[in-house]
C-alpha cells in the first residue's frame, strides 16, 4: 500500500511539473480574443462620431434640421413686389409708369428738338443771301420752319398795310406778330416738360409714402407674431424700401432730363430769335426799297 501511495504521489508531482509551464499559455489565451475583437469594436465606437460630425455641419443658409429659413431665399425684387401690400403695389406701379413716361418724353423730345434745330439752321443758311422776303420764300420753298412762318407773317402784314405811309407802324405790327410766333414755338417745345418737373419733384415723396406704409405694416406683423426674428421682419422692411428705391429711379432721371432739355430749348429759342431778326431785316429792306423806288419816280418826273 505504501508503494502504491508513493507511486501515486510521484505521478501527481510529475503531472504538476508538466502542467506548470503550460498554465501561463492558457492564462494568456483569453487576452487574444480581446485583441482580435478590438478592431471590430472600433467602427462601432467611431460610427456615432461620423454621424455626429455630419449632423454638425448643416448646409449654408439652412437650419440644423435641413429646412431653409423662411423669407431668406425668396427675397428678390419681383417676389417682394408680389408679397407687398396693395397700397405699396399701387405706389410701385405708379412710379414705374412715371419712369416709362420720363424715358418716352426723353426719346420723343430728343428727336423733335434735333429735327427742329436742323431745319431752322438749314433755313437760316438758305436766306442768308436773300435780298427780299420774296427771294427768301423762294429759297425756303414749302418747308415748314419758324422762319417760314415769320416771313409769311411779315408779308401778310405788308399786304394789310398797303397804302400806309408809316413804316414804323408796319414794323411794330410785324414785330408783334413775330413775338406771338416765338411764344407759340416756345410753348410747343416745352410740351412734356411739366411732366418731367412733376415726376422729379414728387416721385421721391411718393416712394417715401410707400416705404412708411410698408414699415407700418411690418411693425403690425411683428406685434401679431410676437417675434423679432430677422427672417420674419426682413421681408416686410425690404418691400417697403423697394418703394423708395423705385421712387429714386423715377425721380433722378426726370430731374436730369428736365435740366438737359431746359438748356436745349433755350439754345433753340435763341435760334428762333435769330430767325425773327432775319425776317425783320428783310421786311425793313423791302419797305426802304419800296419808298426809295417811289422817290426815284417822283425825282424823274
Amino acid at each position: 500500500m505504501k508503494l502504491s501511495k508513493i507511486r501515486l504521489i510521484t505521478a501527481a508531482l510529475l503531472s504538476l511539473a508538466l502542467a506548470a509551464p503550460v498554465a501561463p499559455i492558457f492564462a494568456q489565451q483569453p487576452s487574444a480574443p480581446a485583441v482580435t475583437s478590438s478592431p471590430a469594436a472600433q467602427p462601432s465606437a467611431a460610427a456615432p462620431d461620423t454621424t455626429g460630425s455630419t449632423q454638425a455641419l448643416p448646409s449654408s443658409g439652412s437650419t440644423p434640421n435641413g429646412s431653409v429659413a423662411p423669407g431668406l431665399s425668396e427675397l428678390s425684387p419681383w417676389s417682394m413686389f408680389l408679397q407687398a401690400d396693395i397700397v405699396v403695389k399701387a405706389v410701385m406701379v405708379g412710379l414705374a409708369l412715371a419712369s416709362v413716361i420720363t424715358w418716352t418724353i426723353f426719346i420723343a423730345k430728343k428727336i423733335e428738338l434735333g429735327r427742329a434745330r436742323w431745319r431752322l439752321r438749314s433755313a437760316l443758311k438758305q436766306v442768308s443771301e436773300a435780298r427780299s422776303m420774296s427771294e427768301a420764300q423762294l429759297a425756303l420753298g414749302d418747308k415748314t420752319s419758324p422762319l417760314s412762318m415769320l416771313l409769311s407773317a411779315a408779308l401778310h402784314e405788308a399786304r394789310l398795310s398797303a397804302g400806309l405811309t408809316s413804316d414804323e407802324g408796319i414794323k411794330e405790327r410785324a414785330a408783334s406778330s413775330f413775338s406771338e410766333i416765338v411764344r407759340a414755338e416756345s410753348r410747343h417745345m416745352r410740351h412734356g416738360m411739366g411732366f418731367l418737373a412733376t415726376i422729379g419733384a414728387t416721385a421721391p415723396f411718393i416712394g417715401l409714402f410707400g416705404t412708411v406704409w410698408g414699415i407700418m405694416n411690418s411693425f403690425i406683423g411683428i406685434s401679431k407674431s410676437q417675434t423679432t426674428n430677422l427672417a420674419v421682419v426682413a421681408p416686410g422692411i425690404a418691400e417697403a424700401l423697394l418703394a423708395t428705391a423705385i421712387g429714386l429711379v423715377a425721380a433722378i432721371p426726370a430731374v436730369i432730363i428736365y435740366n438737359h432739355f431746359s438748356r436745349e430749348i433755350k439754345v433753340y429759342l435763341e435760334m428762333v430769335a435769330r430767325a425773327s431778326g432775319a425776317a425783320g431785316r428783310l421786311l425793313s429792306r423791302d419797305l426802304d426799297r419800296s419808298h426809295g423806288g417811289g422817290r426815284h419816280v417822283r425825282a424823274a418826273e
